[in-house]
């Protein structure tokens, strides 16, 4: 019992170092936003009015929902409520493939515009706007391979609850999967307010 718990406790350590870490490499991406944005001002406030401002609403209240409902499918297994946390994890689930669905739109928008990376319009026009929607693609990209990610983790979750894997007793994986969820919502808490609020 004593190195259950020593091993749970380690699992939760390193959990939170990734997170740490994954914190740092958007936290470098952030800086190098403000370093362009304070270069280039204008640029970035005029690609900021090209892009869907309802789909990047809809997206964050879309994973600030999810975030709740992962949070409290932890609440839920840790009461011994297996079918009300296997449906909380479903909805956040849906939620998740609901974010993708929208960036995929919004994605196919730009492209249709010819706004993507190396297309003419960015190499030949002004450095300002080829930056800001380089640094586009590249964050909310990267940030949309974390969603995939947490997705895959929250099926796996529900998955291991189905199997009685997870428990009230161990939920570890559920607990570490829902820090991941969190963290692909706070990420975007960020990234919303940079693109599609720039002024």
């Amino acid at each position: 019992m004593m190195n259950r718990e020593i091993d749970t406790t380690g699992i939760k350590i390193g959990m939170w170092i990734f997170l740490y870490s994954e914190i740092i490499l958007f936290g470098g991406l952030f800086v190098l936003y403000a370093v362009y944005l304070h270069r280039y001002p204008q640029f970035f406030s005029e690609g900021g009015k090209e892009l869907d401002r309802i789909i990047g609403t809809l997206n964050t209240v879309i994973l600030l929902v999810s975030s709740f409902t992962v949070a409290s499918s932890v609440t839920a297994v840790q009461r011994g409520e297996k079918k009300k946390c296997a449906a909380l994890l479903l909805f956040s689930i849906l939620c998740g493939f609901g974010f993708l669905v929208n960036k995929y739109f919004e994605w196919g928008a730009k492209i249709d515009h010819g706004i993507y990376p190396n297309s003419e319009r960015l190499v030949n026009g002004e450095p300002g706007e080829n930056i800001f929607f380089g640094l586009y693609y590249l964050i909310t990209g990267l940030h949309g391979l974390h969603v995939i990610v947490g997705i895959v983790l929250l099926c796996l979750s529900l998955v291991l609850l189905l199997t009685g894997r997870v428990t009230a007793q161990r939920f570890t994986m559920l607990d570490n999967s829902g820090l991941y969820w969190h963290l692909v919502d706070l990420i975007w808490i960020f990234v919303f307010p940079l693109f599609y609020l720039v002024l």
